[in-house]
């Protein structure tokens, strides 16, 4: 079985780019990421990709040039990104292909993610009160944990004032100017506990990997990140998404926590290991709820490394060193691979200001509706 490296990385900044197609960010961003590599499309022996709201991935075929090269379009809801990336750490890994590249894009309208219910097989009343991808949602989810875990407002305050930091320091990054605590925490309430800085919005943006196998990296005279876990799981009996508050409920355990375990395992490493993590804050709360389900910390622990500093740049462990989902946006098929990008930055050395101290594992984590996640474990 070979080792999977990622030779090449490419993005096009995260944002409102009026002027541009979701597509056209998408072949940027591919053309980045075949540059960075110095290597051609008709290198390739395979991609795959995928889009949420700016048509499929492969229209970028006869833009980048008709090779005949093996397209596959990637749907995973906001893990696209990252099952996309599985896809082709699997075509390597079998020995079946040497040399391909992963890709993602979008370009969502202004305003709220709100699906149709009925697309999902759910009834209208589950969307009417709120319980879709809604601000609503969100706040369920992490008003709950709050009361179970002891995490104040306070904390998810901190959280944003740091995304912010963060993304000042990004180029790719969309919100790139902080704000601090206290403006966030006072800020126009949406949802309750949740104000509007404490929110991703949709965005658009694009991001692509090229990725090889040992030989053909050494063939090259490259050198690359390897790819020491890539995972895709989905929910099981009892893992529930939103619930009362009231309702005292025994919880099985969710898309995350066995995408990470299994991750974990298949890099022979633990939570321990990791020196910086991108993990999904599609809001303030879920990178809170997530630093635990991804084994990075107990549940209410993140109180105090939050209020401690250990989660920012500088920090015992670095997380969302390029603002995630907050500074950045959410541009659905690109989102996971940003992650994966802001990684491979880390390890190479190449994050500029907000560099972390002699990275060499790296960790990532996007979850995706209606319950899966993936989960990407690079080591320098």
């Amino acid at each position: 079985m070979s080792e999977v490296h990622i030779i090449g990385a490419g993005i096009h900044p995260f944002g409102r780019h009026d002027d541009m197609s979701g597509l056209d960010q998408g072949v940027f961003a591919a053309r980045q990421a075949l540059a960075d590599a110095g290597v051609a499309w008709t290198d390739m022996q395979f991609a795959f990709g995928g889009s949420s709201a700016a048509g499929n991935a492969d229209a970028m075929l006869p833009r980048m040039g008709l090779t005949g090269v093996q397209f596959i379009n990637v749907a995973n809801g906001c893990a696209t990104g990252g099952s996309a990336l599985l896809s082709g750490y699997w075509a390597v890994k079998s020995g079946e292909f040497d040399i391909g590249i992963v890709v993602g894009f979008d370009k969502h309208p202004r305003g709220a993610f709100n699906p149709d219910p009925e697309e999902w097989g759910l009834p209208a009343w589950y969307g009417e009160i709120g319980l879709m991808l809604t601000t609503q949602f969100f706040a369920n989810k992490i008003t709950r944990y709050m009361a179970l875990h002891g995490i104040s407002p306070e904390a998810l305050a901190l959280v944003a004032e740091k995304a912010f930091e963060n993304g000042a320091k990004a180029p790719h990054a969309w919100r790139r100017q902080p704000v601090d605590a206290e403006t966030i925490l006072n800020a126009q309430m949406v949802s309750d506990p949740l104000t509007k800085y404490m929110f991703c919005s949709p965005a658009e943006g694009g991001a692509a990997l090229v990725i090889a196998s040992d030989r053909k990296m050494r063939a090259l005279g490259l050198k690359g990140p390897k790819l020491r876990g890539a995972t895709v799981r989905t929910r099981v009996d009892g893992s529930f998404e939103v619930f009362s508050p009231a309702l005292d409920i025994e919880r099985g355990p969710s898309p995350t926590q066995i995408a990470s375990k299994a991750a974990y395992e298949m890099a022979g490493l633990g939570p321990e290991d990791i020196d910086v993590a991108q993990i999904q804050d599609t809001e303030s709360g879920a990178e809170i709820m997530h630093m635990a389900e991804n084994g990075l910390c107990a549940d209410g622990e993140q109180e105090r490394l939050i209020r401690d500093g250990d989660t920012r740049l500088g920090g015992r462990l670095p997380i969302n060193t390029d603002g995630g989902c907050l500074a950045c946006g959410e541009p659905v098929g690109a989102s996971g691979l940003r992650q994966v990008y802001e990684n491979v930055q880390q390890l190479r050395g190449r994050a500029g200001d907000r560099q972390v101290a002699d990275a060499r594992i790296g960790y990532s984590q996007v979850y995706g509706a209606p319950g899966l996640s993936a989960v990407v474990i690079l080591e320098a």
